[in-house]
Order: structure tokens, then sequence, then C-alpha cells
């Protein structure tokens, strides 16, 4: 079976994929044809597909989170590689392929992950926050194993939310260490807490995200979080008006630094800029380390990468 990351262009193969995602569109021709918009997974990576002419036996057969076999063609548009798929059918029992092969996951084990991010909350010095962080996290515990950071921009597999926030703690360390005036506890509070709604906001089976929750729609993660804040505080007595209270929320509500990135308001306090940049290099960081992982070691140059600026990545020859 050929992986998706070693397919280059005018490639003709055969194999087994996972319908990560597929959306019954029409052509603009007349009269207007059915057809699939795909995007076929692996554990190597994912390519957008086509499947033409769709019949109304297809309407029924084939849905997101299927296995199928596939045969198809390799081409380039818009300077990216998309798949025509010539035949396709469900998987079977007797092909002997299973969900869990097709699976990107994160390189260190979730339950490694959970006790990490558990070991840095229960090093925060000040009982408030970390009561606080602590209430926070219970919420979404066993979601946290297998959520991803996001449907597709970064961390997009099985535990990449965990991952996510175990390698800006790292991040975090370091920094803490070298700018000692920072507060290392709400550093370590406001990785932990900074997305830690991602999962009521994201509808997710085995890492992929099939869609956004009503309060996910509505909401948004960002917003929820800071409501969770506002609870533990409630439920603990604490004073609303406390610089805890309010020192978490603005981690929260700031650390995508924009508006029209998401954040009602911007970094003010030194750990919130801190904040966004230790989440800003860890996310583009993996889309960097995504993109090469799943390009074929042949290829010079990434696909172009929508969170860098719609820029591809040189593989350097060094």
């Amino acid at each position: 079976m050929t992986l998706i990351k070693m397919l280059t262009n005018q490639d003709e193969f055969v194999g087994f994929y996972l319908l990560k995602e597929l959306e019954l569109k029409q052509t603009n021709g007349s009269p207007p044809k059915d057809y699939f918009d795909i995007v076929l997974c692996d554990a190597s990576g994912q390519m957008s597909a086509k499947y033409w002419d769709v019949s109304p036996t297809d309407k029924e057969t084939f849905f997101p989170m299927g296995l199928v076999k596939v045969r198809g063609l390799v081409h380039t548009y818009r300077e990216k590689l998309q798949i025509k798929i010539n035949r396709i059918r469900k998987a079977t029992p007797e092909d002997g392929v299973s969900l869990t092969d097709f699976i990107r996951s994160a390189p260190i084990r979730p339950v490694d992950l959970i006790f990490t991010i558990k070991q840095v909350m229960d090093s925060i010095e000040d009982q408030d926050i970390r009561k606080i962080v602590a209430f926070c996290v219970t919420k979404v515990e066993e979601k946290l194993m297998h959520y991803p950071a996001a449907k597709t921009h970064h961390h997009a597999y099985y535990a990449g939310l965990a991952y996510h926030i175990v390698r800006m703690l790292e991040i975090g360390e370091f920094i803490c260490k070298q700018r000692p005036f920072l507060n290392a506890d709400l550093i370590k509070a406001g990785i932990i807490l900074h997305d830690i709604a991602k999962p009521e906001e994201m509808i997710a089976q085995l890492g992929i995200v099939s869609d956004y929750s009503v309060k996910g729609k509505l909401l948004g993660h960002i917003s929820l979080a800071s409501n969770w804040i506002t609870e533990a505080a409630l439920s603990y007595g604490m004073d609303l008006d406390s610089d805890r209270v309010i020192g978490l929320q603005h981690l929260v509500l700031s650390h995508h630094n924009l508006g029209e990135w998401g954040s009602p308001v911007q970094p003010q306090t030194a750990e919130a800029v801190a904040l966004h940049h230790i989440d800003s290099l860890d996310a583009k960081l993996q889309m960097v380390e995504d993109a090469l992982d799943t390009t074929p070691e042949t290829e010079p140059w990434t696909p172009l990468i929508r969170g860098l600026e719609n820029k591809p990545i040189y593989r350097t020859k060094l």
C-alpha cells in the first residue's frame, strides 16, 4: 500500500485510506453534477481528493471516518497535490485493515502527557492559582487523552492538545529561567489553561475533528475557558476582582494577540506577552515539523502552509 506522504505528481496508485472529510458538492455545469470533495488520510499524512459523477448509491455508501480502498491518480492543482479518484469501495473485514492503523497521533503516549501536565500543575506554588487550574483540567481530563489541538492548523491529531501543552510547558520553563521577572506560576497556569476548553469547542473522534459544537460555534474556547476560571473562583469563594483571577482570565483572553485572530483583548501583562509568543512558537514550529514529516524526502519543498502566510518550507540539505 502506498503511503500518502509518498505520493507524487502523476502517480497511479491503489491503497486503503481513511475518509477524514467528505462533502457532497455540485459542479458549475449545466446541468450540475454531484461529486465528493474528500480528504484522504493515513498515519503518514493527508491529501485532498475528488470523486466525480457520484451516484445515488455512493451517497448512501460513503461517510466521514470510513475506511475505503481507492484507485486514483495524483495531479497538481493550484500548486498543490490532489487525487482524482477513479474507483472507490468500502473496506471489508476480509481486507484486514483497522481504523487505528490510519490515525496520526502524538509521538508521546497520552498517559505520559497527562502525567506531565498534572506534575506541572501540582508544582504551582500559589494555592488559589493551582486550585483554579485543577478545576478546569478536571472538566476535560478524559478528553485530553485523545483530543487534537485544532481541526487542521496545528497538532491536529490524536492527543495533539496534550502534546501542545507539554511542549509549551517545556518552552515556558526555559523562558522563566532566562527571564526571572516573569511569574512562573502564571506562566504554567496560562499554558495549561489557554486551550483547555478546546475539547468543548470541537467534536472529535480518534483525534479527527468532524465539526464544532454549538458552544464552540457560539462562544469559542477562549470565552469558555475564561468562564471556567470565574466558575472555579466562585466555587472556592475567591475574590473575582483579585489579581490572580483577573490575571488568569487575561492570559486566556489575550493569548491569540489580535481581534482578527480571536482575542477580545491584547496581551497587557508580562506573562500574557510571554504566553502568546510561547503558543505561537510551538504552533508554528509544529506546522513546519508536520509539513516536513508528511512530505516525501525526495521533495525539496513542502506544500503551502496556511498558518505560515501560505509559504512552503524548503528542506535544507546539510
